[in-house]
């Protein structure tokens, strides 16, 4: 266990490595309302139905036909409640990406004690973000820049790409009492042929897939056909990582540091193993490491191959 700073990160790898990358782009999806009695009220937009409906998240008791004012030229209706959550209609004359840019602040994780500002939606970005659907950001992400990428290009290390939109299925807590009970949320991941032919490349000349992130991980060990190799996926995954699971694509990962009792810590563990996990996590603490989402990370070299069956629980 060493330390070092993102920029080591082109030392720490070799030529015929391939870091792989989420280049999902956060939607400001934290919009604030008032309600007919005048009170406001936050709605998170999570899913879309249709183009106009979407699942939302926001406090209180809502009925069908409930009104919620937005701005001066737009307002959501209430449909229903549907899975738990609200299904609203937005009601604007704005283009739908218009209206999130007009309206919308990013919804940063709640451990953030301040309100959004405008500049989050440059630094709750990563370099890589291109198509918007995620509501949170894929924080490994984002200890890229360009420097970082030339550097990495000039010692060889090639760069792929996946799109995980991370949704509320990566940052629901577990709950249950056995792991096993818990279901994750589907998500909406697209690993396209380009990086399926890079892993490819990179496995033929026994380099490294490094991800960049958990949500990486769970987008390529979701596309896994099975024989140690990556197919091209398009479609929604809820694959629940936890220890015991047999790896079959990343042999590597870069990841921030997680909140307890969530699956993006079991996914560490089984990646890194528990023990090892924990004595980083001391480490980190003993040397005023930053957490979570703005925070530091680690770089996992060598992934731990457990000795119990493989145990990837889906939706």
């Amino acid at each position: 266990m060493t330390h070092g700073r993102i920029a080591d990160l082109a030392d720490l790898l070799s030529a015929g490595d391939l870091v792989v990358v989420n280049d999902t782009r956060v939607r400001p999806a934290r919009v604030t309302g008032r309600k007919g009695s005048g009170g406001s009220v936050e709605v998170l937009f999570v899913k879309a139905v249709t183009d106009r409906e979407w699942e939302v998240l926001m406090k209180g008791k809502w009925r069908a036909g409930d009104k919620i004012d937005v701005g001066t030229d737009s307002r959501l209706i209430v449909l229903r409640r549907q899975g738990g959550r609200t299904v609203v209609r937005i009601e604007s004359t704005l283009p739908l990406m218009e209206w999130f840019e007009a309206h919308g602040k990013m919804p940063l994780p709640p451990y953030i004690k301040r309100s959004p500002i405008d500049a989050d939606r440059e630094w709750y970005q990563t370099v890589f973000a291109k198509d918007q659907g995620a509501i949170a950001a894929p924080t490994a992400g984002l200890h890229f820049t360009p420097g970082l990428l030339s550097r990495l290009a000039e010692r060889r290390i090639d760069l792929a790409k996946i799109t995980l939109h991370v949704g509320v299925g990566t940052f629901t807590p577990v709950t249950t009492e056995h792991i096993e009970d818990h279901r994750m949320e589907a998500e909406w991941v697209d690993v396209g042929p380009d990086t399926v032919q890079a892993i490819d490349r990179t496995k033929q000349r026994n380099g490294k897939v490094v991800a960049v992130g958990t949500t990486v991980v769970r987008a390529l060990e979701s596309a896994a056909s099975g024989a140690g190799r990556v197919r091209t996926y398009r479609g929604e995954t809820g694959l629940f990582i936890a220890p015991g699971y047999r790896f079959q694509v990343v042999d590597a990962m870069l990841t921030n540091f997680h909140l307890p009792q969530t699956t993006l810590l079991m996914l560490v563990a089984a990646f890194a193993g528990t023990g090892f996990v924990r004595k980083a996590y001391e480490e980190a603490v003993r040397n005023r490491y930053r957490l979570y989402s703005y925070g530091d990370a680690m770089l996992v070299l060598d992934r731990e191959t457990p000795a119990g069956a493989a145990r990837a629980v889906p939706a």
